[in-house]
């Protein structure tokens, strides 16, 4: 489930170049007459992007909190039982509560928020510390090279004969529609084999498998960068979009998922929230930091090197993911017994 709600952001880029395609479609006429209408087609798109955000946000203020955390955290089993009800159609009434240990337990009990003391007591044991690095650097790894391929977009787009030609008007279109295609070929495909695959071949398996696929094309694009270029367009584009389909049946994908299992319901969020933010550095040091070096030496000259040094941080995801567990087939329960069994203690 989660993987097919994550796989519905490959919808959203697809959906995004459409949207492009149909407001510089509006404006196609005045655009022709005077290249200043850009503007308006840009702030309109900007604009479009925020209804999607408002009905996320209306579905956001509505969701109840997930049961697990009303119940063990919140201990408030009235409000759990009510949010199952609502979400499945269990009703509370299927609950004895004058048999029910759990309900008269914790009926009065007051709300055990976490502190950050049990943050720390918990992760000071490497067993526990290690799931988290793990989540976190392969995150950061991966999200180096996935920023970073848009590098290679306008010289793929080129390839593919996308790019900016022509009018103004026909430059920017086709650059949208190249971009559809290059998402449908690699990007779109690659989430839903995840979302069909995931129960089945294990998250951490779909997670090797990506960042070692990565690590092979990102060598062979790296160390034969211009030798490609220059004997074979198509192989480029093919071994590009190769690249595309393995980031999302593969780390993209799993770094997401694995953090939203693998961790105590108490800490669950944090250390999702401390794995994201890992990876939303790599896309900081890939979007500014790598992105000045594409140029050095000429015009795209440095790019090839740019792909070996993407190759490094497969390696490093690669290495990272031995840290991480296998959490296919197992309850959060399942997943957390040690801790809950010293937390009981």
């Amino acid at each position: 489930m989660i993987a097919a709600v994550f796989a519905m952001q490959g919808f959203g880029i697809v959906a995004a170049a459409i949207v492009a395609i149909i407001v510089l479609a509006c404006f196609r006429s005045a655009i022709d007459n005077d290249q200043l209408m850009f503007d308006y087609t840009w702030r309109i798109i900007m604009g479009l992007g925020a209804v999607p955000g408002l009905v996320a946000l209306y579905f956001r203020l509505t969701i109840p909190e997930t049961p697990r955390y009303t119940l063990d955290v919140e201990k408030n089993v009235h409000r759990a039982a009510y949010d199952v009800q609502n979400t499945i159609g269990f009703t509370a009434k299927d609950v004895d509560e004058s048999s029910t240990p759990l309900y008269q337990n914790t009926q009065q009990s007051k709300s055990n928020k976490p502190t950050w003391s049990e943050f720390y007591n918990h992760f000071k044991h490497w067993k526990n510390f290690k799931v988290l690095m793990g989540t976190s650097i392969t995150w950061f790894a991966l999200d180096v090279a996935f920023y970073g391929v848009n590098l290679n977009s306008s010289i793929i787009l080129t390839a593919i004969g996308f790019a900016g030609q022509g009018s103004p008007y026909h430059a920017v279109m086709k650059n949208a529609a190249g971009n559809i295609i290059l998402n449908l070929l690699g990007t779109l495909p690659g989430y839903w084999v995840t979302v069909f695959t995931i129960d089945r071949i294990g998250r951490r398996t779909i997670q090797f498998i990506g960042f070692t696929m990565l690590l092979i094309l990102f060598c062979i694009l790296g160390f034969g960068y211009n030798k490609i270029l220059d004997h074979s367009v198509a192989a480029f584009v093919v071994l590009i979009t190769l690249a595309q389909f393995f980031q999302n049946f593969g780390p993209n994908t799993t770094t997401f998922i694995i953090p939203s299992e693998a961790f105590p319901t108490r800490f669950r969020s944090t250390c999702h929230g401390i794995s994201a933010a890992s990876g939303k550095v790599g896309a900081v040091i890939s979007q500014l930091g790598f992105y000045q070096l594409k140029d050095k030496g000429g015009k795209n000259q440095f790019i090839g090197h740019l792909l070996q040094i993407f190759a490094l941080f497969m390696l490093i995801g690669l290495i990272f993911t031995f840290f991480v567990p296998e959490t296919r087939g197992k309850s959060l329960e399942e997943l957390n017994d040690e801790y809950e069994h010293e937390h009981n203690h």
